[in-house]
């Protein structure tokens, strides 16, 4: 979208859900919970924010609905006079230019000897690097990390991508076939239905109840619904001060008190909703940053599909520079500093000189 159709409310919430995300990542990689002695990262408030970091995907999954839904409508007025073909050109300068420079810098790095960039096999032998390439671009990365554990460190990212791509692809064709929004609705809470009775089924397959597309439809489904209502018209009460600030507080307690393990069947679907309210009240507001944090927040949002790719390349150097069994307490409080600054300034140039030109030349 161009910097006059921005809505900064959204990006704010995308800006959360990447901080969540880096935050959830580098946790796993430096445990923040043994620094000695103890600071404010290793209290249990800190730690449960890092634990749920995949709630953040969560969220991004709906954002993704909503824009998509909302941006066709913008364009074509209709949901049924979508025009498939500028929509899939649309998608896939927006995606995979980006992902062929992440493919090429996880490619050399891991012919120069970077081990962490090279694919893993987990006692057994290890993917061929042309076969995660492959599921990268065709949208079947999050199969193989269910089937063989997280295969690249680096790619491994891409399976939210593929859940995505998979989604987008079919959302043309169900536009056109169905017609009608309340068909598209319909069809789109087949998958709202299904996505907590899937991640039922699949408890203790963490690639089945995190990775697996029927576990994770039911959010961008839930977008994809938010735009029809909201393109209807929204009530007054939606977005209300007080409605938007009970929801943020339900689901910061959802984030909160449970670990996504446990939380996952129908703690998937609330956040999902949670994040629709939030949406539906954000619609059509385009207000200026108030603060400074509110500014970061909207600036990492406006960043989020860059940062996300490329940040698991700046903690992977970071891990393989300094080895996290041998980083002190100090050491790790500094690295999380640095990974931040690194892995925003990584996501400003590859904007910058980059993604944006594709995009704008698609656009053109």
């Amino acid at each position: 979208m161009s910097v006059a159709q921005r809505n900064a409310r959204i990006d704010v919430l995308r800006g959360v859900s990447i901080l969540l995300v880096l935050f959830h990542h580098f946790n796993i990689a430096y445990p923040l919970k043994d620094t000695v002695p103890a600071t404010i990262f290793a209290t249990p408030v800190v730690q449960a924010i890092a634990r749920n970091g995949n709630y953040g995907v969560t969220i991004f999954f709906v954002i993704s609905g909503y824009l998509m839904t909302a941006n066709t409508l913008r364009r074509w007025g209709r949901l049924d006079a979508i025009d498939a073909r500028r929509f899939y050109a649309l998608r896939a300068w927006r995606i995979l230019p980006c992902m062929f420079l992440l493919l090429a810098m996880v490619s050399l790095l891991a012919a120069l000897g970077g081990t962490l960039f090279q694919n893993r096999g987990f006692g057994e032998p290890p993917l061929p690097m042309w076969m995660t390439a492959l599921a990268s671009l065709t949208f079947w990365m999050n199969v193989l990390i269910a089937q063989h554990g997280w295969v690249n460190y680096p790619l491994g990212v891409l399976w939210s991508l593929s859940v995505e791509g998979v989604f987008y692809l079919a959302f043309p064709v169900v536009c056109l076939t169905l017609r009608r929004p309340r068909f598209i609705g319909a069809f789109c809470l087949l998958f709202i239905v299904a996505g907590p009775l899937y991640r039922l089924a699949h408890q203790g397959d963490e690639g089945g109840l995190l990775y697996a597309y029927l576990a994770c439809f039911d959010g961008i489904a839930i977008g994809c619904c938010t735009a029809i209502l909201v393109a209807r018209g929204t009530h007054p009460w939606i977005s209300t001060r007080w409605l938007q600030c009970m929801t943020i507080l339900a689901m910061a307690l959802l984030y909160l008190c449970w670990p996504i393990s446990r939380s996952n069947v129908l703690g998937v679907t609330a956040m999902a909703l949670g994040t629709a309210l939030l949406l539906a009240g954000a619609s059509g507001k385009t207000v200026a940053a108030r603060s400074a944090g509110y500014s970061f927040l909207a600036f990492c949002g406006g960043l989020s599909y860059e940062i996300y790719l490329f940040h698991l390349i700046v903690l992977g150097l970071m891990r393989t520079a300094i080895p996290p069994i041998t980083a002190s307490s100090e050491v790790k409080l500094g690295l999380l500093a640095g990974y931040l600054i690194c892995s925003l300034g990584v996501a400003c140039a590859v904007a910058r000189f980059f993604s944006r030109p594709f995009n704008r030349l698609a656009r053109e």
